[in-house]
């Protein structure tokens, strides 16, 4: 039983480092030039939560559920290439040591966007954008416990459209 707690804490603290890894970034770049940040705190997404019954459509796509699940959001969208080039290595880097699956890529005319994700079968913790087009480095974090079929299913038809 006391080996289950440890790894309980281990498992808690691992999900922790990683949502910091997004604000750590937001913080890192969200003031430099040529940066546009937007950042929605876990106290916003509490009170769309509260809201009964409300729909936050896209043309067919509803992220209502999703959005209600959501306790932190990082927006960071470079226009100076050379900011744009760190921002892109500093989220490789987090990236990269495992914890994250990718979800989806997709690459048209040199522009490239991936999707990642931490969770498990059942809730993702961590929701993770990277994009490149041309001289612009787009990174967009979401923390929370998403439901992974209903993320999945508003994929799935985001990508449809």
């Amino acid at each position: 039983m006391k080996r289950f707690y440890v790894i309980l804490v281990l498992l808690t603290l691992s999900v922790t480092a990683l949502a910091q890894n997004g604000r750590s970034l937001y913080n890192k770049y969200s003031d430099l030039p040529g940066m546009e940040a937007v950042y929605i705190s876990p106290a916003m997404f509490r009170m769309m939560g509260k809201i009964p019954d409300v729909e936050f459509q896209d043309g067919n796509v509803n992220f209502g559920p999703v959005i209600k699940s959501m306790s932190g959001f990082y927006l960071l969208n470079a226009t100076d290439p050379k900011v744009g080039a760190d921002l892109y290595a500093d989220v490789k880097k987090f990236i990269d040591k495992g914890e994250y699956e990718l979800l989806m890529e997709a690459k048209e005319n040199g522009e490239v966007a991936r999707i990642y994700s931490v969770g498990d079968e059942k809730t993702v913790t961590s929701l993770v954008m990277l994009a490149q087009e041309g001289s612009e480095t787009a990174f967009i974090s979401i923390d929370g416990q998403m439901d992974r079929e209903e993320l999945e299913n508003i994929l799935a038809q985001a990508a449809a459209e």
